[in-house]
């Protein structure tokens, strides 16, 4: 309790060196000061001049990213009034539902002041004359009190010009006009209230070039100024986007929370209800972020405009039974219509700052062309960094599939030999340094006949196999000590499932998503019948209101794995059937029609023989090849079609290629080239954008870095910030320990950034990349990795390739397709059609653009 008395007073934030604290809110939970960083990480200070990490008073100097109405003094009631505290009598589907209140109410918009008449959902509506009025008057009968003890309206205008006391004694100038509002919570604080429509007049004392800039910009991308008759010609219109969208300054996203139950654990039940349980849930976050900002359509309630996306309930699972075991440990949750439980919901941050508001640059591609992943995120397609690895880390190990343990059991679910293993876990942490830093526990199942490639999705792991073809690992009881054999590829008998198709050579396997989307699941109707998904994506318009839920149609493209195959070209293989919980459907076979595609395979005029490796990205899969790179439109996955070829001399033996946002990153004999990829089918090589390596094997890109396999080299850490003017930023070796380096991937334990390495020869290797303990930079949006070896275990045969874990951050493909489920009904993430609009005029049908945060004066004539 003193602990928690004490948190967050200055005695206590003195003791520490990266990081403040705010107070504990009153129930135990802490709450982290959020101060301005770049994406860097680096704090700055109100100039934007960055703050010295060992500058003693760097958290005074550094903005505190207050909302800008706490730091005025108002507390929630002052904008929440009776009703949106208490409710109104109804009951509403959402908490928004039942909010009155908006921020047009009291700040007005660009063409009028404020009428101080509510206007949010719940506003009520009365009849005057036969004419409906939305909204409560604020400035009829609704009082406080000031210093004195006197009734004073809350609201006020001012009539003429003149100075009033703040509670400070100190002379305001008031001009007639204004609006004021007294606080309801302390006596004799009051507020002038800024009106919109000032910040973008010239000669008005609220009057901001930026503010004018960015609420009157028309659609051309170049004409601004002036307030248009028409909203519709404004790029930024009240009706398409929410005030917070732009003046947010920043928000809290939880990338992951493990739910883990223990069964026959007597405990007392924390809610209303009383008594004790018997099944024991505990709840730990394991990454919590501010350094990231999205966006995506809002709620059907509050109109489906433009509004802030954060990541809210990144669910996953474990239970354990009576006898102790794991009977399922770390697994994915699906929402009831197929979409993945990593949630999203739409939301409003409450930290509006005046100064401190997202730039052009944070929602359109910018001028200088440096902000490639931080629109990937903005889009929610995800960046490859929060990404979980979980306890295990499954590796392709030639002739045999392994999984590895690699974090402590229990939560925090530290990486071991990490920074926070040696905090939360000193006495293990010791005894594993004292052991050379070895990962003695892993699980094997040899290969059939070999493993080439592994991604693991929920309880399976999918293979490539060499000449066994596609092999599917159940792995389900990875972690039940009540099972002899814990990966397995019969979990029942050959009469029950068929976990393998045969091929000639299969090279590498590609599920569309690490999340687990099941396209196959029923869509309910309002009149309780259930609708196949099929039909239910054709439905448009009025006839699409009939499902119960608000939520999109799932690409049929989710139902299948990609193989490629040496000789064969790309298989497809039916892959939903292990999501729908049905045990008797499980025989995997090729889906291609065999009449149209000789055995049921795509490789016309053989231009897929020697595919080495293939990516999905959106309804596209690239293929690499020994002799160039292959873009496969999947939108119709039944009827593939080859959209692109890319051959020498642009690319000479192309191994491997990761896509964020708008371009490609690709691995061949001359090291890593960038394509632009923006539209698919008119991919060209970026010229110059080369970085020259010698041995380069493969690649993954994580936010600002791509992290290159230079296998007798190590690791090639190469900064991709600026896609189009790529250079190397490192090389990390590990004092030449890795030495024959063929994939790495990158995921997010708590705060802290690791590599995954297949190392051949050598194994398995973690590196940790960034720590709160080493980093003052370490909650940056892509603070330069630090790389330190911190693990290794000597896999049995050779270290080929790593699983990629979990995507937490990934919300939609690159195609405008929503892959996971979003928290308010007729909420979603942006199609192709809306991503366009912030990359083109003319709502996203004309000039590709790119924008400066600098206002500039090409102002109507």
């Amino acid at each position: 309790m003193d602990f928690l008395q004490t948190t967050g007073t200055p005695e206590f934030n003195r003791q520490l060196k990266n990081v403040q604290f705010g107070d504990s809110h009153g129930h135990g939970w802490m709450f982290r000061k959020v101060f301005k960083r770049d994406r860097k990480g680096n704090l700055l200070d109100a100039e934007d001049k960055i703050v010295a990490p060992e500058d003693p008073d760097k958290f005074k100097k550094a903005v505190h990213l207050n909302d800008i109405h706490l730091e005025k003094g108002m507390h929630c009631v002052d904008c929440h009034f009776r009703q949106d505290s208490h409710g109104n009598g109804n009951l509403y589907n959402e908490p928004r539902a039942a909010i009155e209140i908006g921020c047009i109410d009291c700040h007005g918009s660009i063409r009028q002041r404020a009428t101080l008449f509510t206007s949010g959902p719940a506003a009520p509506v009365t009849t005057s004359q036969g004419k409906a009025i939305v909204g409560r008057n604020l400035l009829r009968g609704f009082t406080t009190r000031d210093e004195t003890g006197a009734k004073v309206p809350v609201f006020q205008r001012i009539t003429r010009d003149r100075t009033k006391k703040d509670e400070h004694g100190k002379d305001i100038q008031l001009k007639n006009g204004d609006s004021i509002q007294n606080s309801l919570v302390v006596p004799g604080r009051w507020w002038r209230i800024v009106q919109t429509a000032d910040t973008i007049t010239p000669g008005t004392r609220d009057y901001s070039e930026k503010s004018r800039y960015a609420k009157t910009m028309r659609k051309d991308n170049q004409t601004w100024g002036d307030v248009p008759s028409d909203d519709k010609q404004l790029a930024h219109r009240d009706s398409d986007m929410t005030c917070f969208s732009c003046h947010s300054s920043w928000m809290t996203s939880c990338f992951g929370c493990h739910l883990s139950m223990q069964a026959n654990r007597k405990m007392p039940n924390r809610h209303n209800e009383g008594g004790d349980s018997r099944n024991f849930t505990q709840y730990n976050f394991q990454v919590l972020r501010d350094d990231v900002f999205m966006l995506g359509r809002d709620g059907t309630v509050t109109g489906n405009r433009i509004a802030p996306v954060r990541s809210s309930s990144a669910v996953l699972v474990s239970s354990q039974n009576q006898n102790r075991e794991w009977i399922y440990s770390q697994q994915q949750t699906v929402s009831a219509e197929g979409f993945a439980g990593q949630t999203f919901n739409t939301h409003v941050p409450h930290t509006v700052r005046a100064r401190e508001t997202k730039q052009c640059s944070d929602c359109h591609v910018s001028d200088k062309n440096d902000n490639n992943a931080w629109l990937a995120q903005v889009l929610l397609q995800g960046t490859n960094f929060v990404n979980f690895m979980g306890r295990y880390v499954y590796v392709a190990a030639s002739d045999e599939l392994e999984a590895v343990v690699a974090t402590e059991h229990t939560d925090p679910q530290a990486v071991y030999g990490s920074t926070l293993q040696n905090i939360a876990y000193p006495d293990d942490y010791r005894k594993f340094v004292e052991g050379g830093r070895e990962l003695e526990q892993s699980y094997e199942h040899k290969g059939n006949p070999r493993v080439l490639q592994v991604q693991l999705r929920g309880e399976y792991a999918y293979v490539a196999a060499g000449e066994g073809g596609l092999r599917v690992y159940d792995v389900a009881q990875i972690d039940q000590k009540g099972f002899s054999e814990r990966i397995t590829t019969a979990p029942v008998s050959k009469y029950g499932q068929k976990f393998y198709v045969k091929t000639k050579y299969a090279t590498a396997v590609a599920a569309p998503s690490t999340l687990a989307v099941d396209p196959a699941r029923w869509r309910l109707k309002a009149d309780g019948t259930m609708i196949d998904p099929g039909r239910a994506a054709k439905l448009t318009g009025k006839d699409r209101e009939q499902l119960v839920n608000e939520e999109q149609p799932i690409h049929p493209l989710y139902a299948y794995l990609y193989v490629v195959d040496k000789y064969e070209g790309l298989i497809l293989v039916n892959a939903a059937t292990l999501l729908d919980g049905d045990p008797l459907n499980n025989y995997l076979q090729r889906v291609l029609d065999p009449n149209k595609y000789a055995n049921g395979a795509f490789n016309p005029g053989g231009a897929l023989s020697d595919a080495n490796n293939i990516v999905i990205a959106g309804t596209h899969a690239y293929i690499t090849t020994d002799h160039g790179l292959v873009i496969v439109s999947l939108d119709d996955p039944l009827n593939p079609k080859i959209v692109r070829q890319m051959g020498e001399p642009a690319l000479r033996h192309p191994r491997s290629i990761a896509i964020q946002f708008r371009y490609g990153f690709v691995v061949d004999d001359e090291g890593l080239k960038v394509i632009d990829v923006t539209i698919p089918p008119q991919v060209h090589l970026v010229e110059g954008a080369q970085v020259a390596l010698s041995d380069a094997r493969d690649v993954y890109v994580a936010r600002t870095y791509a992290y290159v396999a230079e296998g007798k080299q190590g690791i090639a850490i190469v900064d991709v910030e600026q896609p189009e003017k790529p250079r190397l930023d490192q090389m990390f070796n590990g004092d030449g320990q890795l030495n024959d380096v063929r994939q790495v991937k990158i995921a997010m334990t708590n705060a802290s950034l690791f590599a995954y390495v297949a190392d051949g020869k050598n194994g398995l290797r973690i590196l940790q990349l960034t720590s709160p303990e080493t980093m003052p930079e370490y909650a940056g949006f892509s603070p330069r990795p630090q790389p330190v070896l911190i693990a290794s275990h000597k896999t049995k045969g050779e270290a080929l390739a790593i699983s990629k874990p979990l995507d937490r951050d990934r919300a939609v493909d690159e195609s405008g397709n929503q892959l996971s489920v979003f928290g308010r009904r007729g909420a979603r993430p942006f199609n192709l059609e809306e991503m366009m609009r912030l990359l083109r005029t003319s709502d996203g049908n004309g000039l590709f653009f790119q924008v400066s945060d600098l206002a500039r004066h090409t102002l109507p004539h």
